[in-house]
């Protein structure tokens, strides 16, 4: 009996072991790619820490907002738009609303820094 189990916890453990090396390479694929997109290098890390620390890809914050051009006025402008539609007194949602505050707040943040650099 206790060989059996002795045998159970031994493949359990191989099931684990490999689960967890294949979640691993994955997420390290992931941020290599990400890193790409972002430019890599410096310039790739500062992107990656800024999607970290905002919790939206600047590409996502765009979607949202439904802005081509990164100027202020088209982002407050779709943002204010977007944002009454989506207001809960009017039927809309506090979730799509939270998404596009944090959208603007993305953007607002890559304009800074752009402006800083320049």
């Amino acid at each position: 009996m206790a060989k059996y189990i002795v045998q159970i916890i031994i493949i359990g453990s191989q099931i684990v072991g490999k689960a967890l090396t294949k979640a691993l390479k994955q997420e390290y694929a992931a941020s290599q790619e990400a890193s790409r997109r972002a430019g890599g290098g410096r310039a790739g890390a500062a992107q990656a820490a800024a999607n970290a620390k905002a919790g939206i890809t600047l590409e996502e914050a765009k979607q949202i907002l439904n802005v081509k051009d990164m100027t202020q006025e088209e982002i407050q402008k779709r943002y204010e738009y977007l944002f009454s539609i989506n207001d809960k007194s009017k039927g809309g949602s506090f979730y799509l609303q939270s998404k596009i505050y944090r959208a603007k707040e993305r953007l607002d943040k890559e304009i800074t820094n752009k402006s800083e650099k320049a």
